[in-house]
């Protein structure tokens, strides 16, 4: 089998094993890369040195934590889908993700009989508060026209996993 994906990142053992030890969780502790790179199997100079040269080449775009909403007291989320018009669409979406309660905010093309093209996740520690925060979001961006979508049961929360096959 001929593989042309010149996209492919060909990444050796220590480095398919340091991604693996940033996918689990975070230590909380005074020098978390430290266990991090014991976990790695390497030291925690070289650990760094390898981070930094992934983001560096683009193998990793970024580090990021997930939040385990409902524990931390966020008892209700919403998917908020607005109606921006294309040539307002990158000011609104600055003004929407610098706003505390919105977790994600992204653009999608929008489909037949559904407008929308600018999403914002919203977490709160009530349905009314979700709703007063997506009037605010409206009231700062003059977008009216938009739909929410509570969420009713989380299904899955975790992260993808690479290279577990490796293991």
């Amino acid at each position: 089998m001929c593989n042309s994906n010149s996209n492919e990142i060909n990444l050796s053992v220590p480095d398919k094993k340091i991604i693996r030890a940033l996918q689990e969780d975070f230590p909380l502790c005074e020098e978390p890369y430290k266990i991090l790179a014991q976990r790695a199997g390497v030291d925690e100079e070289e650990f760094l040195q390898r981070v930094k040269d992934f983001v560096s080449e683009n193998k990793i775009r970024k580090l990021g934590a997930v939040l385990q909403h409902r524990t931390a007291g966020f008892k209700s989320n919403a998917l908020c889908a607005w109606n921006v018009s294309p040539e307002n669409l990158n000011e609104i979406a600055a003004i929407m993700s610098a706003h505390a309660a919105v977790s994600h905010c992204y653009d999608r093309n929008p489909a037949p009989n559904w407008n929308y093209n600018l999403y914002t996740m919203i977490h709160a520690k009530s349905r009314e508060e979700c709703d007063k925060i997506i009037d605010e979001l409206s009231r700062l961006t003059g977008v009216t026209d938009f739909q929410v979508l509570y969420s009713k049961k989380e299904w899955k929360k975790t992260s993808m996993k690479y290279f577990a096959e490796d293991k």
